[in-house]
């Protein structure tokens, strides 16, 4: 396949998709991203990269869970009551996690099961609709990307990669970010060293996480309020096309220093 040389591009377009409607469970996401990308004339060609924010897999996906629904454990009911939280969302929390790190009055920063670090488990309740129901992420973001990619491919013949993304915090820095959480067809990793800076010098240990930068790239169109753009087209990023998977991008725990 033809992509973007791997030099920073001059030009990087986005393209938010219009006309996204309300996902609903057994939705068909790339029926309606091909709709979306006819509204915005846009035909996809090979190395195009579309960004999914991981709210509209999780619906398509029926990962509602209603909080009357659930059984609160007494784990959850001591937490819950040390930090001030609904002990039912904290029930879903701590089922969706590998490991607590740390707690404080409404929050809980966990290791989720899929290996990240994340606040609350990435559960979410905005824009979900009804007060009395959370939304849990997707079971497997890399198996659902690489669903959309081969879907994608199979309606128009185009060879592109797909990201899904979520709103992270980081350490030592306030704000959340877009970070990738799946990922199909490329790898998330582009490895710089060996390569030469202006002057000659080499590279030692540039690794930069591209996957990463295409995913917070997404998020300035995607918004996080009441945007209603949960997808993104790009055209003319910079990646290595490959079977990238989300624990490329997961630090090893010996090398961690926030641990």
């Amino acid at each position: 396949m033809s992509v973007p040389d791997l030099q920073p591009p001059a030009r990087l377009t986005l393209t938010a998709l219009p006309g996204i409607p309300l996902i609903r469970p057994g939705d068909d996401l790339a029926a309606v991203t091909l709709t979306g990308l006819k509204q915005a004339g846009v035909s996809l060609t090979d190395g195009d990269v579309l960004v999914y924010a991981s709210k509209i897999i999780s619906k398509a996906e029926g990962r509602f869970v209603s909080l009357d629904q659930v059984t609160v454990t007494p784990q959850a009911e001591a937490v819950a009551a040390s930090i001030h939280k609904d002990p039912r969302l904290v029930t879903l929390i701590l089922a969706e996690s590998a490991q607590v790190l740390r707690t404080r009055p409404g929050l809980i920063v966990v290791q989720h099961r899929l290996g990240f670090i994340s606040a609350n488990a990435g559960i979410d309740q905005s824009n979900v609709g009804e007060e009395e129901m959370a939304l849990l992420l997707p079971v497997d973001p890399d198996a659902s990307a690489r669903e959309l990619r081969s879907a994608l491919k199979a309606a128009t013949g185009a060879e592109v990669a797909v990201v899904i993304n979520d709103s992270h915090g980081r350490a030592w820095r306030r704000g959340t970010v877009g970070v990738a959480i799946g990922v199909a067809g490329l790898l998330p990793l582009t490895d710089r060293r060996g390569d030469s800076d202006l002057f000659g010098r080499e590279m030692r240990i540039t690794v930069l996480g591209a996957a990463d930068e295409i995913a917070a790239a997404a998020s300035l169109l995607q918004g996080g309020t009441d945007e209603a753009r949960p997808i993104i087209h790009m055209r003319g990023v910079p990646y290595h096309p490959g079977n990238g998977r989300l624990s490329d991008l997961l630090r090893p725990k010996e090398t961690d220093l926030f641990r």
